[in-house]
């Protein structure tokens, strides 16, 4: 009897039942990371004697640890909904194609993220608004991230290749023991060898080794569908190049958090110091709360969405993105309120300092404020991924960070948000109010656009039959 994993019938199978089936392994692992990140930090915030200076020092880590994951994603990840177009047309041929020509450049790309990590992490750290009493935690967290690059592009370039296939649950394995074995190593690297953050950062390396050894083995062996070939690990462009113009968006989406994160951090350093960075610290620990099962929830409609794509069926198309919108819109819906409403729930969890804590509940309420509506966005987004059109979902990963947020933080005098903060710790309610329905009315934007564009679609389907 083949002890295999049964692969869901992405054509036919009810497409709630079939969401249900495939998101809860996706946004399970998703929130198994979650909580490893949210461990992480609490174990380094708890250091003795420098656990909110240690805490500051990753903080600004963050940034470059958001952008070797872009690097994934522009590389590999967006390469899945292609793969699983491909297995709707029944190509399964140029589908294994683009899965060994993801991972050669994986490979590549990997190489010289290491070497430039290694040599230039200091002026980097500098760069992205590091304080002199932090730099030093910093350097000594990256330079050992740094040499577990590969591992981790091969874990989070690969993963959604096994999910693309319908393996949600082997997916979720992928995340689930990385993160297991990371919660463990932590505190006895910490605490129990005295490496404080190098001690994180080495828990963190070998579990994304032990993680990335889990995907090559499972893409190589007999229970999945596509495989890794060692004949079709090269640079083939022609399968590249749409794989790459479509990982633009989520490139964009993470590596502009990182820009984000050096925007905050160069500000705050000057204004705040050592307790408005770490507060940053803070806001984007929560801002990944909000991202990570929401990107479950998407990796989950993927397949199904690109399959039928591929095969021509829009009705399918349609059913899988309606369920994926109400409920991301559901959950960010949920996390805003709360972060709005009881801030302490996550301050009180992320540090024991009792000033860091006085200073982040106010912001935390004003930062976390527009993610009600971030669902919308999210599930627009990287719906246009799993169609392969690479244009309208470039654009909605530009919108919010790069045309609105970050040109925002310059333009806005400092004397008016000085004057927000201080206002939102008596009238918090009221700010909160103007900041949600803005939030909303950006976030109509990409529901406006998803409305246009899948008008179209069925049209295209019939007449065409073309994949953007």
């Amino acid at each position: 009897m083949s002890t295999a994993p049964r692969r869901p019938d992405l054509a036919n199978e009810p497409v709630g039942r079939l969401m249900l089936r495939l998101s809860i392994p996706t946004i399970t692992a998703q929130l198994v990371n979650m909580l490893y990140n949210l461990v992480d930090r609490i174990y380094i915030s708890y250091i003795p004697d420098v656990g909110t200076l240690a805490l500051t020092g990753l903080g600004v880590c963050l940034p470059i640890i958001l952008l070797v994951s872009a690097f994934a994603a522009l590389c590999a990840s967006s390469g899945a909904p292609l793969a699983s177009i491909a297995m709707g047309q029944r190509n399964h041929e140029k589908a294994e194609g683009i899965l060994g020509s993801c991972t050669a450049l994986l490979l590549c790309v990997s190489a010289v993220l290491t070497v430039v990590l290694s040599c230039f992490y200091t002026p980097i750290l500098l760069a992205f608004g590091a304080t002199e009493d932090a730099l030093p935690y910093a350097q000594r967290y990256i330079a050992i991230y740094s040499l577990g690059t590969v591992f981790v592009q091969l874990s989070l370039g690969l993963n959604p290749f096994i999910t693309a296939q319908g393996f949600s649950k082997a997916g979720m394995l992928t995340v689930l023991i990385g993160a297991v074995l990371n919660t463990l190593l932590d505190p006895l690297f910490i605490f129990v060898f005295h490496m404080d953050v190098q001690g994180a950062a080495l828990a963190t390396v070998i579990s994304q080794a032990v993680s990335a050894a889990f995907v090559l083995r499972f893409l190589t062996g007999r229970q999945t569908i596509l495989h890794l070939k060692r004949r079709l690990l090269r640079l083939n462009w022609k399968l590249l190049a749409p794989c790459v113009a479509l990982g633009l968006a989520p490139f964009i989406m993470q590596s502009t958090e990182s820009l984000v994160s050096v925007c905050f951090n160069t500000s705050l350093r000057a204004a705040g110091g050592t307790l408005a960075v770490g507060t940053m610290t803070i806001c984007s620990t929560l801002m990944q709360f909000a991202l990570l099962p929401l990107q479950g929830l998407s990796q989950g409609a993927q397949p199904i969405i690109s399959f039928n794509y591929g095969a021509k069926r829009p009705e399918r198309v349609k059913a899988a993105f309606r369920i994926l919108l109400i409920s991301c819109l559901a959950f960010s819906a949920v996390l805003g309120l709360t972060c709005i409403f009881a801030p302490q729930i996550f301050v009180y969890l992320l540090t024991p300092d009792a000033a860091l804590r006085e200073y982040a509940i106010p912001c935390v309420r004003l930062y976390m404020a527009g993610v009600t509506i971030f669902g919308a966005q999210i599930a627009c987004q990287q719906t246009f991924v799993a169609l392969g059109n690479a244009k309208c979902s470039l654009f909605l990963a530009c919108l919010r960070k790069l045309i609105l947020l970050i040109p925002l933080v310059y333009l806005l005098p400092l004397g008016l948000l000085l004057a927000v903060c201080l206002a939102a710790q008596s009238l918090g309610g009221v700010w909160m109010a103007v900041l949600g329905a803005a939030a909303f009315a950006v976030g109509l934007i990409p529901a406006l656009l998803w409305n246009r564009h899948l008008r179209r679609r069925p049209m295209e389907y019939r007449i065409t039959g073309r994949v953007d």
